[in-house]
């Protein structure tokens, strides 16, 4: 009976050596996924009242944690900092409204589109007639830097004065204080910022902006070498638009689809 008891303590213990990588490899041994959101662009990240990091980009990176069975770590990142976070391996993937350009594309790898938007100006309507570059001519116009905006502002407006802020909070924020003329930014953006009180006597400056450069479909950006989990992200933004989680995220923000 002894000898019994030792061959199946024996055989139990073979079983759990050959299951042991299995288990190191679920869900529930790998570490948290760092993700990175700038935090300063409602509706899409920010803080609220309660200081909780939230907003569309947050609730989008929980659900694509959930969707891969991996606990999740959104950080707050400067604007600024967010390409050398994934390149030096603070963060695993950027969950930020970004933009895919030729130049972040020297950095970062790009998932499918997660939203579309447009461009447009907000400012004071009936101070500017016409947004032509040469009606704008010393015009002080704002956008955050590093962005698409400011790429096209100081392509087609080189006779304005641009302001570039650290981020689309800032920039917003000289416009309400009177130190900016114009903003240019995202259309959703714009849109929560002309909710605010302090922002009655703004609006809307033509038609949203159709120009090349200023893509209209925000991606998630890993690192460009990351081709596993950038592969496992694409899957889980499928899966999250079949399984109905991506619809319910948008109705808690928007009262339109920006899919």
């Amino acid at each position: 009976m002894r000898q019994g008891l030792q061959a199946f303590r024996s055989t139990l213990f073979s079983i759990a050596l050959l299951l042991s990588p299995v288990l190191d490899a679920s869900p529930l041994s790998n570490p948290p996924l760092r993700v990175a959101t700038e935090g300063s662009y409602p509706p899409f990240s920010y803080f609220d009242t309660h200081g909780q990091l939230t907003g569309f980009d947050v609730d989008i990176a929980l659900a694509l944690c959930q969707e891969m069975q991996r606990s999740c770590d959104v950080k707050a990142v400067p604007w600024v900092d967010l390409i050398d976070s994934a390149n030096s391996g603070q963060v695993d993937f950027i969950v930020a409204s970004m933009a895919r350009t030729a130049e972040r594309e020297r950095y970062l790898a790009f998932s499918d589109y997660y939203y579309r938007s447009r461009s447009i100006f907000v400012g004071i309507p009936e101070r500017f007639p016409s947004l032509a570059p040469e009606a704008l001519s010393g015009i002080r116009i704002t956008t955050g830097r590093d962005t698409i905006q400011a790429s096209y502002l100081q392509k087609h407006y080189p006779y304005s004065t641009l302001l570039l802020a650290d981020d689309q909070e800032q920039a917003m924020e000289l416009l309400v204080q009177g130190d900016a003329d114009l903003i240019l930014s995202d259309t959703i953006n714009l849109l929560d910022f002309l909710q605010r009180p302090a922002s009655s006597r703004f609006d809307f400056i033509g038609p949203p902006l159709v120009a090349p450069e200023l893509q209209s479909e925000a991606h998630i950006a890993v690192a460009k070498d990351n081709t596993p989990l950038l592969q496992a992200i694409n899957t889980a933004l499928s899966n999250i638009r079949l399984n109905g989680t991506y619809e319910h995220i948008n109705r808690h923000y928007f009262p339109f689809s920006i899919y």
